[in-house]
């Protein structure tokens, strides 16, 4: 890979990183539900009255709108919005990659390889201990709740990753725009339920800096200039080149917190999400002669939820996605 193209790998991984501060910055001042449904509409109005429809059915579309991108950042930003630090949300988030393998094996009966089943029992290792760690620096056990939704946003990118494999050959760009257009009702409308209507006006009527800022970084940097870059370094170089750069994304989310938000995670935390993305690494391994005869996966599935700060998408059981939050 040339140096300019390495450099636009690292450039992504450190917007994607980075992404974590915007969202904690944005659920400062409004409601998490509330904050996913202003990120996706700007994200899908006005581009898709000039992005053309990709040449995939609608039930496609909706299933990772839903989980792709609804569920997994609906339950992203609830879990930091209920506690879990910004850091250690980039590293948890990675738990996809276990979700992704076992999904991928029941629904599509793809077989992992023997590393990815290797890499997948290293992040369970490594999740029980960050467990562990958020238990033991707790007064009670209700420090373990937003880690645990957290882990169900994990379960649903990996719903969406295997979702995503009937994309594979379209167009990313035209996926992650038409597939934000079934995110903003339903998910306000969750928000009215949980939240209720007097809260939810609230929030909109009092949006400050705070979310105009993360709503701006999120949908404008992370999810549209980052999957840009992503999508054409995908098209210039293999797969297997290009998604360890995303590997990149948690420790720098969890750099930027401790810098920004003085977030410093105790040793079981680290412990744990060395270990976890470690096997997230070890699952991106393949042998080279895998590597010759396989295909290398839909720019919509190594790219579409990218922002969020994850691995890149890959197809399925390879979750090499980027995190789109």
């Amino acid at each position: 890979m040339p140096l300019k193209h390495a450099a636009l790998g690292l450039l992504v991984a450190l917007i994607w990183g980075v992404n974590f501060l915007a969202i904690e910055l944005g659920l400062r001042d409004t409601l998490p539900l509330v904050l996913v449904s202003l990120r996706f509409m700007l994200v899908a109005v006005p581009l898709v009255l000039f992005v053309p429809k990709p040449e995939v059915s609608w039930r496609s579309l909706v299933g990772i709108g839903l989980f792709m991108s609804a569920g997994q950042f609906g339950l992203l930003f609830t879990a930091m919005h209920l506690g879990l630090p910004a850091g250690l949300a980039a590293v948890v988030l990675q738990c996809q990659m276990i979700f992704t393998l076992v999904i991928g094996l029941m629904v599509l009966k793809e077989r992992p390889t023997r590393m990815q089943l290797v890499g997948a029992l290293i992040g369970v290792v490594g999740l029980g201990i960050v467990a562990v760690g958020r238990i033991e620096g707790a007064a009670d056990f209700g420090a373990i709740v937003p880690l645990l939704i957290c882990v169900a946003a994990g379960l649903s990118w990996g719903i969406g990753n295997v979702v995503s494999r009937s994309a594979q050959g379209t167009n990313g760009f035209g996926i992650v725009v038409w597939s934000a257009l079934v995110v903003p009702l339903p998910v306000l409308a969750l928000s009215l339920l949980l939240d209720g209507p007097v809260a939810v006006g609230e929030a909109f009527a009092t949006i400050g800096w705070e979310t105009v800022v993360s709503v701006a970084y999120t949908a404008g940097l992370a999810s549209l200039v980052g999957y840009s870059i992503w999508t054409s370094l995908l098209g210039r170089h293999p797969a297997a080149v290009v998604a360890p750069f995303a590997l990149l994304v948690p420790p720098i989310g969890l750099a930027a917190a401790a810098l920004v938000l003085g977030e410093v995670p105790n040793v079981l935390e680290l412990a744990g999400s060395a270990v976890l993305v470690g096997g997230v690494a070890i699952g991106l391994v393949r042998r080279r002669r895998e590597a010759s005869v396989r295909p290398a996966g839909s720019a919509a599935g190594l790219a579409a939820g990218a922002d969020a700060g994850a691995s890149g998408y890959s197809r399925p059981p390879v979750p090499a996605r980027t995190l789109e939050t």
